[in-house]
């Protein structure tokens, strides 16, 4: 077998065993064979919401093993041939065998990729923040552009995007925007990316071309679906309405709309100001409800969410991700030192590898941190 085939071979081997401990393999019948019991049950539907919640385990878990087999069956059919036509020297069904495998890797990675995807809450749809940091209109202006990548990003993933609400720059660019993303496993992908991100240019604003240096913060947190309950008293919450530009833009067509409330032990405050106020009072709650979500499963991760609650101000320090467009060409995360010269790329929204390589150091870590913890 090729040095190439035999690689293949057994990166598609390391995939079958990630996804074999993410679904306990060895249990997985025996559970599949309780769910489908229980689903028998004829009382099962009178608590509709346990109901759904049983089926869609029941039905994830059919959907892992029947990943695995088709994974597994594959590899075994392909080596298989493969050693059969090298016994024979029969080099077109080596050669068959080789680009099925090619082909079977692609699908391992991909499924991969879904396995690292299982949190309490990755499965949500998911809202993101963009806001300016330390730069004036140079920060105004990567807000913007950072704004653009995700929604590039999203558009990519067949994901739909709804803006929430928008703050323009005084000259250029946006102090803040906030995105409503829906899709499957929306929050899963993008968690990652809350942190400060650094661009490096030459300014387009510097009449000198000189190189400058900004930062803008982005934070992820996921929709609050019916499963979830988060109760909020009615005293911790103030609620503001003010002006909000209409589809005018900047200034035009100002009603009072918009919609900021404030939780006030927290000191979070959410904003809406894209519909009319009742719409943005639901829109502004929901989003409420999920930042304090957000914020009960960084306390429950704490040591694997680190980098994300110590973010802090974006201008110092706490950068996730740097973005040099000159001198030089590079994009580099500084969690898990994956970098590539294509900037125009992932300004268009290429962002899969990082997130890839940052699930992958998530899933590490927390494995570790079980490991010890049973120490």
């Amino acid at each position: 077998m090729r040095a190439e085939t035999q690689s293949h071979v057994e990166t598609i081997r390391k995939t079958l065993k990630l996804l074999g401990q993410r679904m306990d393999k060895e249990t997985a019948p025996h559970r599949l064979e309780e769910f489908n019991t229980m689903i028998e049950n004829p009382d099962l539907w009178n608590d509709p919401v346990k109901a759904q919640k049983l089926m869609r385990e029941r039905q994830a878990l059919m959907d892992a093993l029947s990943t695995y087999t088709m994974i597994d069956s594959g590899l075994r059919d392909n080596v298989g041939l493969i050693e059969l036509g090298e016994a024979e020297g029969d080099t077109e069904i080596v050669a068959d065998a080789e680009a099925s495998l090619k082909e079977l890797l692609e699908v391992a990675r991909a499924k991969e990729l879904e396995a690292l995807l299982d949190g309490e809450a990755d499965g949500n749809d998911t809202f993101l923040e963009v806001n300016a940091g330390a730069g004036g209109t140079e920060s105004c202006d990567w807000a913007n552009m950072l704004a653009r990548m995700y929604v590039r990003w999203a558009e990519k993933k067949g994901y739909k995007v709804e803006l929430q609400s928008m703050s323009d720059g005084e000259e250029a660019g946006i102090k803040s925007a906030a995105y409503k993303i829906s899709g499957k496993n929306a929050y899963g992908w993008l968690k990652s990316e809350s942190g400060v991100h650094r661009l490096v240019r030459i300014s387009p604003y510097d009449s000198a071309a000189r190189r400058h240096t900004s930062f803008s913060s982005v934070w992820v947190y996921p929709v609050v679906d019916d499963n979830i309950e988060i109760e909020i008293a009615p005293n911790d919450i103030r609620i503001d309405t003010y002006r909000s530009s209409g589809a005018g833009g900047q200034h035009v067509n100002t009603t009072d709309s918009a919609v900021r409330i404030t939780h006030i032990p927290t000191n979070i405050v959410v904003t809406s100001s894209m519909k009319s106020q009742h719409q943005n009072r639901e829109i502004a709650m929901n989003a409420l409800k999920s930042r304090l979500y957000q914020l009960e499963l960084d306390k429950r991760n704490a040591a694997i969410n680190a980098a994300h609650e110590s973010k802090g101000d974006a201008g110092w320090g706490n950068q996730i991700r740097s973005y040099v467009l000159q001198p030089y060409q590079m994009v580099k995360d500084l969690r898990t030192n994956v970098e590539t010269s294509d900037t125009q790329g992932v300004l268009d929204g290429d962002l899969d590898k990082f997130m890839a390589a940052t699930l992958a150091m998530d899933v590490a870590g927390k494995s570790r941190a079980e490991a010890n913890a049973e120490d």
